[in-house]
């Protein structure tokens, strides 16, 4: 699947539909992602801010997507862990990014190469259009080199 087809099916994906998320960009080589979380009146919480749960939805599969496509399939690629972090009332829309650069993919290749996990933490600030931070967001993948399939002799 093409990265602009999978942004496009996130967009209309229940979920982070009626969350007001909206993905708005995947890079076509899967190094980089945007992704937005709008500020409704059905997704404010009780203390009328950015709901928390939303704000920690609008993340949640990006480290794992970018690192599946970017590590190939050569390559097992699970959430391991996760932690949020809030930091200030969110009253207007909030972004995040996440970018998986070659440097990454290749220490994760590096790392798994023995064939043992290997789990790394990734991490990312969600913040508004002037860039106030909201809330710090961690994941952790766990990734490893799927096992060689032995061939038999015929």
């Amino acid at each position: 699947m093409k990265a602009a087809l999978l942004r496009r099916m996130m967009n209309v994906w229940p979920p982070f539909a009626a969350s007001g998320i909206h993905v708005e960009e995947i890079a076509s080589d899967w190094s980089y992602a945007r992704v937005a979380l709008k500020f409704r009146p059905w997704n404010r919480n009780y203390m009328g801010t950015q709901f928390g749960g939303n704000l920690f939805k609008m993340g949640d599969p990006f480290w794992a997507i970018l690192a599946i496509r970017r590590m190939g399939d050569g390559y097992l690629v699970w959430d391991a862990a996760a932690e949020i972090q809030f930091v200030a009332p969110g009253r207007e829309t909030v972004y995040t990014e996440f970018r998986f650069d070659d440097d990454i993919r290749d220490e994760l290749i590096e790392s798994a190469a023995t064939g043992r996990k290997t789990l790394r933490w990734f991490e990312n600030d969600i913040v508004t259009a002037d860039g106030t931070v909201i809330a710090r967001t961690r994941k952790q993948l766990y990734v490893r080199r799927k096992p060689q399939r032995k061939t038999r002799a015929k």
